[in-house]
């Protein structure tokens, strides 16, 4: 068996990686509170910090007075040393946005997708579109660019190349990277949008301090980022994090991927309205399974999704007034956000629960007490103890961010050596 040895270049690598990771979570610090935080030697702290000046990763960032010394320097990694891109591919539009080192917007672009119309070649061409609008409109240079995350729905293979399979969106191995890299030779990393916002939770929201969590996204479609370990848990063919397609009601509503009884088809937005539009029609809503109603879908056209948001946001507002339509509609949705929410942590038995999407934050913000109260009422009571049931930090927006920090972590691995 072949022996695992550390290079000079290895070595040099993993410290320009500790130190370049240290600075920045944690930065700014001064040199000597590097050397704590990350148990390098003083001459190793010294001559990585050095290496890493060089290269304009990091700067300084002012002094702080020290105990009957001389005044500490601090360091910061450089904000301008690099620039990120991360692509939102949703169910309602298209989103790129730019950003320097350290995160902060510089420019974004958007353009907004029909309901039902998500074939590849023209959501490929708005990708492409999108990256030359924010370079130009911030005049960066692709030279500039570390590298860009692109967020997308379903199932991400990783391999050689990404291949997506979107079975709501009607996509079944497409070649997404492939097709990306005929139009553009910026560095491109693509995984689930779920995922991508969950390790953004993780590193900048609601996620930070935790081990275990898991990120709950609800928008016009529901889904999850399972955090184990620090890590993503992927599964075995990368599809974990699937719950908007765990099964809540047997011969129940039909779900968008042609399932039944699916929690996307009780909780996600449009199923949401349908519900309430069934009720004025008589319909009462859902029915038990095996009775007329509850096995079928709404027969009302969807609402087109660019109003979705306006129509959800209506009904909740509606569920205070004197609408008992809405209000059973959101008694219902809040029951079964419970039942999925407890779920997971019989499931997972995570730290945190975080509820994420656009939807989710606008229920959470409605009735957050409610839907820990209805997740009570299935959970275990034991982890349930143990679990905090939260709202996301980075708002309705958080893919695209997310998804720049896919060659971020790339970035932060390597210590900048991309």
């Amino acid at each position: 068996m072949a022996e695992n040895r550390w290079t000079v270049h290895d070595l040099r690598r993993g410290n320009r990686s500790t130190l370049l990771r240290a600075l920045y979570f944690r930065g700014p610090v001064s040199r000597r509170e590097l050397g704590a935080l990350t148990g390098l030697s003083a001459g190793s702290v010294s001559n990585v910090v050095a290496d890493l000046c060089a290269d304009g990763l990091v700067e300084d960032a002012g002094s702080v007075d020290s105990d009957g010394g001389r005044p500490r320097t601090l360091l910061r990694v450089a904000p301008g040393s690099g620039h990120l891109i991360g692509v939102d591919v949703g169910e309602t539009h298209v989103r790129v946005e730019l950003f320097d080192l350290v995160l902060t917007e510089l420019a974004r672009w958007e353009h907004p997708l029909l309901p039902h119309r998500y074939e590849i070649g023209p959501i490929v061409d708005h990708i492409l579109t999108g990256l030359e609008m924010v370079l130009a409109k911030a005049e960066v240079a692709p030279e500039a660019v570390i590298g860009v995350g692109v967020g997308v729905p379903g199932i991400v293979e990783r391999g050689p190349e990404a291949v997506v399979h979107g079975q709501t969106f009607g996509w079944e191995a497409v070649p997404l990277e492939r097709l990306l890299r005929a139009g553009t030779a910026l560095p491109l990393f693509v995984d689930n949008g779920a995922t991508a916002q969950g390790q953004a939770e993780m590193w900048f929201g609601a996620g930070r301090g935790a081990d275990t969590a898991v990120i709950a996204l609800i928008g016009s479609g529901v889904g999850a980022s399972i955090v184990t370990g620090g890590a993503p848990y992927r599964g075995a063919t990368s599809s974990a994090g699937e719950w908007g397609h765990t099964v809540v009601q047997v011969g129940g509503r039909t779900c968008r991927c042609g399932a039944v009884g699916c929690l996307e088809a009780y909780i996600g937005a449009q199923a949401v309205l349908d519900r309430y539009r069934d009720r004025g029609r008589g319909g009462g809503g859902i029915a038990p399974a095996g009775r007329s109603g509850g096995d079928r879908a709404s027969s009302a056209a969807p609402v087109p999704a660019a109003g979705q948001q306006e129509a959800f946001a209506a009904l909740l507002r509606a569920a205070d007034g004197t609408d008992p339509r809405a209000r059973e509609a959101l008694e219902e949705t809040v029951a079964y956000l419970g039942a999925g929410i407890a779920d997971l942590i019989n499931l997972f038995n995570p730290e945190r629960i975080i509820l994420g999407g656009w939807a989710g934050l606008l229920l959470g913000a409605h009735a957050l007490p409610l839907i820990r109260e209805a997740t009570a009422s299935y959970a275990l009571r034991r982890p349930l103890a143990r679990t905090e049931i939260e709202p996301a930090a980075l708002g309705p927006d958080g893919v695209a961010l997310g998804a720049a920090t896919l060659p971020l972590a790339r970035f932060l691995a390597t210590g900048g050596d991309v």
